[in-house]
């Protein structure tokens, strides 16, 4: 049960009310729903959940009816109600056909397309088409197109029309078992990609799901051809196309790992072809900076997505027919995000929608005939509900019309992307030149089009490529192409080439760091690490090259770069890796850091004195009291039991009593009164003095010296700002963008007053 749901039972068992007769029988009145300013919220229709069970899915058909699934059981059809009315039962019509636990449904090419994903295994998770058999407009004849195997929530999920009208994308979560597919856009290299040991799940959530993960397939109407077009996702559950005809997708997040540096959040993920997001299971999710992933859209935070929609045809002002629309289950939230161009991909700005409690939203649509969204709660078998929003206010709802043309980065992708298809002779002659692009996207594309080549046919080029830049990015994606990851290995597969492995880290070896930009270099140290995953640890003569090569950049400015130096330089038993890392971990502002840098330096066991581990060890003294997700504990304990394992006897002893000792719980205010411990009273501000200062004198600032000073405030102990940060206060990420300097003085200064 979500903590939203409990809190209701418990509010209405306080007041004397019957708990289950009331959440059985109502659902979430208006009331409690709050929506933009000139949007108004009806609630149409409360489904008895004994009769037609807990909603998740809505679509229309030909006719504009809507159709509306059970999530554990079978589908209902229904027409729109008239302006200010509610949906009369007496309209409903269950769907003949012998379908149900439908988590996708699209009407497409004169038939009812429905994605199953059944929980209780009654039938065979897949996708299906339902069809009219005698002309009676009525769906009774099914079709098994593709049986496919899944479990739980992470399983064959939405049904998208392509832009073309030719074809349809399915959406499947990380349980979803990949099925076979003719073609692929991505390369089918699939790895894990650890260099050092994964610490899986401490619950035991999906510790045996390897790559590649979540995948978007694109299907022919007869379910026969099916194209893998994107992977790397954990649990997207719908996805919707834009006038550009670019797709995109909501994923989830992991809330256990809360707080953790591989921590990500929910977020839009744009799905171009051949993408990559780097979901894997435990502490093995692919941070947004590594090159081998792509970085999302928006982060939106904490959350459970479901349904997506775009506002087109909606009767809204223009500004929300161009939004997209992000339905958020856990946190009974409806997303707008507003996108525009950025390069050849898109940046966005959420605001919140609709918001309720409890709101368990699972599915939006938008209708043309009345330009309405509809949108359901349910799911889980909670009390379902259908609404109703439309626009009361002043604005134009004028249609809007799209005119925008690709920019010139857009249009370079998509003639890349086209190399992902089919065969081209001259594919590595039109790629190559856009392997070192500054766009993250195009650079992206280049290199998934070189990689899907024989590996004879362009080897030697990127092994001998002059442009270090180039080379360090190609590198990247010849380890993959040419190695195979040992989580992956199969006992058909062959020996991996050697000698592939020595030409990598040899050609690595002559890349120039001062030649490369920040973005290159992370690419030639993550270029290491997949050679050394994917061909073994080198010979020590090699190492010793590699460490030299390495080592003076560590410690780097930022904290990515010395994300991957230290974990390189750690596998590598690099001599001053402990006394560097030990200095970072005991300067990092954030809990995020700190953990990072632990972890790294878990498994090292060279380089260290009696100090250093001292230090270390002291700080699973400290972190004891940080707080995170549900296995944000767990992950502690881990990276601490690898570290003592990694002790030689001496150091037992020697560390004995430190080991033995009990971490000691802090109050809040006792955790920032040591944060704040030795610094002197310099002056007592006045505010008008600091509003003063900050709207007319901003230049000059040190973000760096503003981020220590937020950490050692305390600050994020309850706020966001970034990937970083706790949850019991607001995100602040965007503030700026929210706040003058002198409004966000006041509400720092004066919490209280609003």
């Amino acid at each position: 049960m979500r903590k939203s749901h409990l809190n209701y039972f418990l509010l209405l068992a306080s007041l004397g009310l019957p708990c289950s007769a009331q959440f059985e029988t109502t659902a979430t009145p208006v009331d409690n729903i709050s929506a933009k300013d000139g949007f108004k919220v009806e609630l149409l229709y409360t489904v008895p959940k004994e009769k037609f069970g807990s909603w998740v899915n809505l679509c229309l058909d030909d006719k504009n009816r809507i159709v509306a699934s059970d999530q554990f059981g079978g589908l209902y059809r229904f027409p729109a109600p008239e302006k200010g009315k509610k949906l009369d039962e007496s309209k409903i019509e269950k769907v003949p056909a012998k379908i149900r636990a439908a988590n996708g449904l699209l009407w497409a090419f004169g038939a009812l397309y429905v994605a199953v994903n059944d929980y209780e295994r009654k039938m065979e998770s897949g996708v299906y088409r339902l069809t009219d058999s005698n002309g009676d407009d009525k769906l009774d004849k099914v079709e098994k197109l593709r049986a496919m195997e899944a479990r739980g929530d992470h399983g064959v999920h939405a049904l998208i029309l392509s832009p073309d009208k030719k074809s349809i994308y399915l959406i499947t979560g990380n349980n979803t078992t990949p099925t076979e597919a003719q073609t692929s856009r991505v390369p089918r290299h699939w790895g894990e990609d650890h260099l050092l040991p994964r610490m899986p799940d401490g619950r035991g959530h999906n510790r045996g799901r390897l790559a590649p993960a979540g995948i978007i397939y694109k299907i022919s109407p007869d379910g026969k051809d099916w194209e893998i077009v994107s992977s790397g996702y954990r649990n997207i559950f719908d996805g919707g196309f834009n006038l550009d005809g670019e797709l995109f997708t909501y994923d989830a997040d992991m809330e256990y790992d809360f707080n953790t540096p591989w921590y990500r959040p929910t977020r839009i993920c744009h799905v171009t072809s051949g993408s990559m997001y780097g979901w894997r299971n435990g502490t093995g999710k692919r941070p947004e900076f590594y090159p081998d992933t792509l970085p999302p859209v928006v982060n939106i935070g904490p959350g459970s997505p479901t349904g997506v929609t775009f506002g087109y045809g909606s009767k809204f002002p223009q500004k929300y027919q161009k939004a997209i629309y992000l339905l958020d289950w856990s946190w009974g939230k409806i997303f707008a995000v507003h996108m525009q161009p950025d390069g050849s991909s898109y940046k966005g700005t959420k605001e919140t929608f609709i918001t309720g409690s409890p709101l368990p939203v699972a599915d939006a649509i938008i209708n043309p005939e009345d330009g309405a969204m509809y949108f359901v709660i349910g799911g889980r078998k909670v009390q379902s509900g259908l609404y109703r929003v439309t626009y009361q206010g002043k604005e134009s709802t004028k249609p809007y019309v799209h005119k925008t043309k690709p920019n010139d980065l857009k249009v370079l992708r998509r003639k890349l992307e086209a190399l992902h298809v089919g065969s081209n002779p001259k594919a590595l002659d039109l790629a190559w030149p856009h392997v070192d692009h500054s766009d993250r996207f195009v650079r992206w594309a280049a290199l998934m089009a070189i990689q899907r080549q024989p590996v004879g046919r362009w080897a030697s080029k990127a092994l001998k490529e002059k442009d270090d830049g180039k080379r360090a990015n190609l590198l990247v994606s010849l380890a993959k192409a040419s190695g195979i990851d040992p989580f992956h290995r199969k006992p058909t597969d062959p020996p991996v080439d050697s000698k592939m492995g020595r030409q990598i880290i040899n050609s690595l070896l002559q890349i120039k760091w001062e030649n490369l930009n920040g973005e290159e270099r992370l690419s030639l140290v993550r270029a290491y690490q997949i050679t050394m995953v994917r061909f073994g640890k080198p010979e020590k003569q090699s190492v010793q090259k590699i460490i030299s090569h390495l080592d003076p950049r560590f410690p780097d400015q930022s904290f990515e770069m010395n994300w991957v130096l230290c974990e390189t330089l750690s596998f590598l038993e690099a001599p001053s890796v402990a006394e560097k890392g030990i200095g970072l971990l005991m300067e990092a502002p954030t809990q995020e850091e700190q953990m990072e840098y632990a972890r790294s330096l878990r498994t090292l066991k060279t380089g260290w004195n009696k100090k250093l581990r001292t230090q270390y060890f002291n700080w699973f003294l400290k972190a004891a009291n940080y707080r995170g997700g549900a296995s944000f504990t767990k992950f502690i304990e881990f990276i601490r039991k690898d570290a003592v394992a990694s002790l030689a006897p001496k150091e037992k002893l020697e560390l004995d009593a430190l080991l033995k000792k009990k971490p000691v719980s802090k109050s809040p205010a006792e955790i920032m009164a040591e944060a704040m411990a030795g610094r002197t009273f310099v002056k007592q501000w006045k505010f008008e003095e600091l509003s003063k200062s900050a709207s007319n004198d901003l230049k000059g600032r040190s973000f760096q010296t503003g981020r220590k000073m937020f950490a050692a405030g305390g600050c994020f102990a309850c706020h966001r700002f970034g990937n970083k940060g706790g949850m019991n206060g607001p995100d602040l990420t965007g503030s700026g963008g929210r706040y003058s300097p002198h409004d966000l003085l006041e509400q720092i200064m004066y919490p209280s007053k609003e």
